[in-house]
């Protein structure tokens, strides 16, 4: 269905005759506050807050030892980038993320989501991958720098907005913040603009996902797509006739992108501006931009609290999670303490490596990024959790505070909403409309997959 008109269609139905209104600042902990869309106008606005569910065989709760937040699925993105695939998303699924309305507004939105983070004091954050869309040098710095606090130069090519959403595309499948409802005009160009960002007030450890080092987060670079990436034609469509001719599974991606790197199918495009920085990146430029010898590391948060990240990447090819032999014996090596332990991966780890957490009572939870969704799953003597995606509704971090108590211990979480200041809050209004994204796929999850108070018996 073409977003533009999905995004029309649903305020004339609703009956909204103002899409100017602005969106709500808020932000901050869902303990306190939510976003609701209680009249089902489109819009969201304060709601009750949401009390922690709890889970598990409860206990007498005692001290706090640690608090921590974590960010994942940030896709800061180059949106003018000609290495980007918008067009596969008219196809429908499984390629309903290759465009969003709101992607314009990536590193805005990470700013706002860093601020509201820091107002929660953690002790530490943890970023777990997928920190960039499109594995490129430039979105790379870009992401940096908002955690950072740096400045941000959101722009690439020349300056100002050329892609596939600028005021003068014919195309209807496209929204254009100038025109299409509900119409931010001059959002586009204020977007290119340089910031300086806030910056996560609290050390912050980060793991590479899928899209840090892959194409898309599926393929691997290589000279041919690098080529692509820094030249100066960005592909709007395909022929319909053709449409049918595109692989659906992710494992035919490479066969597919050599294809259409071949020019066996034709490309309608748009003259963009070159430029060398949308070059691709490799595991090392991450390791040394997070100055991380490694992605496989563990940090000592407390002489009682350990955190073990796992890198599940595959270098190879896919968005699906691979560890290998070495790392789950690392992975075991780690276990083996008498700290509780937090593990940490961008996608949820393998069955393999969740045997060897079973072994371990000291485990108090798998925490993972990847499906842009909230989930929070018991898995024998400790929890299994996801937390969502910046890039779709409902753009959220999540935070955790560990206690003791009379039995063990006691993991609460909950979700975090950006402030939604500035470009951040029309992020959120489009994600929360975009009639392909995070709110028709119930991305949110239910009550008890957001704020919680998980058990853990610990002997």
């Amino acid at each position: 269905m073409k977003r533009a008109a999905t995004l029309f269609a649903l305020l004339f139905l609703i009956g909204c005759g103002d899409d100017t209104r602005s969106a709500p600042a808020g932000g901050g902990s869902t303990l306190q506050s939510t976003l609701v869309d209680a009249d089902g106008d489109g819009f969201l606005e304060p709601g009750p807050g949401e009390p922690l569910t709890d889970r598990g065989t409860t206990s007498e709760l005692g001290d706090t030892l640690v608090t921590f937040g974590q960010l994942t699925d940030t896709h800061v993105r180059d949106e003018e980038s000609p290495a980007r695939v918008p067009f596969l998303d008219r196809i429908g699924a499984p390629f309903t993320s290759t465009f969003r309305p709101q992607e314009a507004f990536s590193t805005q939105t990470l700013d706002a989501a860093v601020r509201a983070l820091n107002q929660q004091k953690p002790d530490a954050v943890f970023v777990t991958g997928d920190i960039t869309d499109n594995a490129q040098r430039n979105e790379l710095d870009l992401a940096r720098a908002v955690l950072k606090g740096d400045r941000v130069d959101p722009d690439s090519g020349d300056p100002g907005y050329r892609g596939v959403q600028q005021p003068d595309s014919a195309d209807p499948f496209y929204y254009r913040p100038d025109f299409d409802a509900p119409a931010h005009p001059g959002a586009l160009s204020q977007a290119q603009r340089p910031f300086t960002a806030a910056g996560l007030d609290a050390p912050f450890y980060a793991l590479v996902g899928n899209h840090d080092l892959l194409v898309q987060g599926e393929v691997p670079p290589t000279p041919q797509i690098d080529e692509v990436a820094e030249g100066d034609e960005l592909i709007t469509a395909l022929d319909p006739e053709l449409l049918d001719q595109i692989p659906r599974d992710e494992l035919d991606a490479q066969t597919a992108t050599a294809a259409l790197l071949d020019n066996r199918f034709g490309f309608p495009s748009i003259d963009v501006p070159g430029d060398p920085a949308r070059r691709f990146v490799d595991t090392a430029e991450w390791e040394r931009a997070l100055e991380r010898p490694s992605f496989d590391y563990t940090v000592d948060l407390t002489d009682r609290v350990r955190a073990v990240l796992v890198d599940t990447v595959n270098r190879d090819g896919t968005s699906r999670a691979r560890i290998n032999p070495a790392q789950l014996q690392r992975l075991e090596q780690q276990l083996d303490t008498n700290r509780l332990v937090v593990v940490f991966s961008h996608n949820p780890l393998t069955d393999e490596a969740l045997q060897v957490l079973d072994r371990h009572p000291n485990v108090v939870a798998s925490i993972a990024g990847n499906s842009h969704r909230n989930r929070i799953t018991a898995r024998g003597t400790y929890w299994q959790i996801s937390t969502s995606s910046l890039a779709d509704f409902p753009q959220q971090s999540r935070m955790f505070r560990l206690r003791k108590t009379a039995d063990g211990v006691a993991l609460e979480t909950w979700m975090v909403d950006h402030d939604g200041q500035g470009l951040a809050g029309i992020s959120r209004e489009l994600a929360y409309l975009d009639a392909q994204g995070g709110r028709p796929q119930k991305f949110a999850g239910a009550k008890q997959d957001r704020n919680a108070r998980l058990f853990v018996n610990v002997p």
